[in-house]
């Protein structure tokens, strides 16, 4: 039996430049590509890193990210540009993703939240972490 190649959704330097300046949220700067619901979800993740750009491209990524979201079929909450990318007024530190304690350490993986999870993946350096499911970050955590 052949083994399949997972796919990455990493973009190498040839991927990046054949890509048209359309499909990034900042054109000028080429920056955020939006090939992907992956790339899509970093874009609002990180909209708020990009420097060097005035409001009004800031609101036109906004347009494109959204358009991207409803493509790939990534949720958005944010009604404006400003929202992106910063925690949520109402986040409180008791929202944010813990590890896990000793004592969950201790019950089976599949029992632990999906932030619990995700916070462990983080934690390991798991590449692809954001993107996987409660079940994938299970297999990713036990090497399978």
């Amino acid at each position: 039996m052949a083994a399949r190649r997972q796919r990455t959704h990493e973009l190498d330097a040839a991927d990046r430049n054949a890509m048209p300046d359309r499909t990034f949220a900042f054109p000028r700067l080429r920056k955020e590509p939006l090939n992907d619901a992956t790339h899509v979800r970093n874009a609002i993740a990180r909209f708020d890193q990009v420097r060097d750009v005035t409001d009004d491209e800031r609101e036109e990524a906004f347009r494109r990210i959204k358009r991207a979201a409803k493509r790939y079929g990534v949720d958005m909450t944010e009604r404006h540009w400003q929202e992106l990318g910063k925690p949520t007024a109402t986040m409180k530190s008791s929202d944010k993703p813990r590890t896990p304690t000793k004592a969950r350490r201790n019950q089976p993986r599949n029992a632990w939240s999906r932030d619990e999870l995700y916070a462990e993946a983080k934690r390991r350096n798991i590449k692809g972490r954001s993107a996987m499911s409660k079940a994938e970050l299970v297999n990713a955590l036990e090497g399978r």
